[in-house]
């Protein structure tokens, strides 16, 4: 899946490509923030992206990336999930 760097203004709600960002795998996003991630909304006017997640690193510092989710990624939420109740 792809994601890129953006830039949320929460109270405005608008969300923009961060300038100079470059296109990032999201799992590897998100391996660098230790899987610490959150959805916030979803996208429809920035064409090629679907999602907007909020990721922190150790000291709590928030990033926000626009994703372009696929089955990929719900397969990965609900192995996640399930591993958290314990079946493998």
């Amino acid at each position: 899946m792809k994601s890129i760097q953006a830039e949320y203004k929460e109270k405005s709600k608008k969300i923009s490509i961060k300038k100079n960002a470059k296109h990032e795998d999201w799992a590897s996003v998100c391996q660098k923030f230790n899987d610490d991630v959150t959805r916030i909304c979803d996208v429809k006017k920035i064409e090629g992206y679907t999602g907007l997640f909020e990721c922190f690193d150790d000291d709590n510092n928030s990033s926000f990336y626009l994703v372009k989710e696929d089955k990929t990624l719900y397969q990965k939420r609900r192995m996640h999930f399930l591993n958290n109740l314990g079946f493998d």
